[in-house]
């Protein structure tokens, strides 16, 4: 097969057909800009379609881009002011001209069993899955702070937020890449008794004052927030190895990672 004999759609379709379950039809994996009858030169695959991650794509002479989150800053890609807004607007003439189809792939990652993205963020930071436990891993980390300082050297990262005791012994590690919620991050403390959650965000009126409170009980507990981006990178690059698998070897496949948006001043 021949870069040009395969279209956006074609590549899209290979995708879910090789996913382990169906998405449903509520999915966000849908394509959010571009034509799906283009063929394809080449695919970009990032945690985000930033505008650097864009240029990128250009400049590598790719036109497909699978994107994790959303490229226009809301869940489902649609919004009221999307059009006039003078920032959402300029992005999406700037995709229009430079001739980019975009694919968002949120829900597909999540659904392999173990999680997708649990299996690249596992797998970066040399964490073994709990065979019995979902979401529970162990770790060769002697306490939190331990943890904490390797999670940073491993995903090159400045800072991480630590909620909860330093100290505490750390053997059993719940993970919740992305924004998962304070309420599936304190479940994981509830069922599985784990000394420390792993978190991309968390509301602060949830899982950290948990954690407080847990600490003030006598309970050795702590949570670790890493930023949506550093949970989550590791699990697009290990989709962008899965895509390979599969996909022609004749379409140039790149992983661009979008990096933190926040810096530590």
């Amino acid at each position: 097969m021949t870069i040009t004999g395969m279209t956006t759609q074609a590549v899209i379709d290979s995708i879910l057909e090789h996913l382990p379950a169906k998405l449903g039809p509520g999915t966000v994996d849908t394509l959010k800009c571009g034509d799906p009858a283009q063929s394809v030169r080449g695919i970009v695959v990032t945690f985000m379609a930033t505008r650097a991650v864009l240029k990128r794509a250009v400049e590598l002479g790719a036109n497909l881009v699978i994107t994790h989150e959303p490229t226009f800053y809301h869940h489902r890609d649609e919004t009221d002011w999307r059009d006039t807004d003078p920032v959402s607007s300029a992005k999406k003439k700037w995709i229009e001209e430079h001739g980019l189809a975009v694919w968002r792939f949120h829900d597909g990652p999540h659904c392999f069993q173990p999680d997708g993205i649990d299996i690249g963020m596992s797998k970066e930071l040399g964490w073994t899955a709990d065979p019995t436990r979902k979401k529970v891993f162990t770790v060769p980390s002697k306490n939190v702070r331990d943890l904490a300082e390797s999670c940073k050297k491993i995903l090159g990262i400045p800072y991480v937020r630590v909620a909860g005791d330093l100290d505490a012994p750390c053997t059993r590690v719940g993970l919740r890449v992305g924004a998962s919620g304070g309420q599936s991050q304190i479940e994981l403390f509830r069922e599985h008794d784990v000394d420390v959650v792993v978190c991309g965000e968390s509301p602060e009126w949830e899982t950290c004052e948990y954690v407080r409170d847990a600490v003030e009980m006598g309970k050795k507990k702590a949570l670790i927030v890493l930023g949506h981006a550093n949970s989550e990178e590791a699990g697009m690059e290990w989709i962008a190895d899965w895509l390979r698998s599969f996909l022609p070897a004749e379409i140039p496949l790149h992983y661009i990672p979008a990096g933190d948006p926040f810096r530590f001043v």
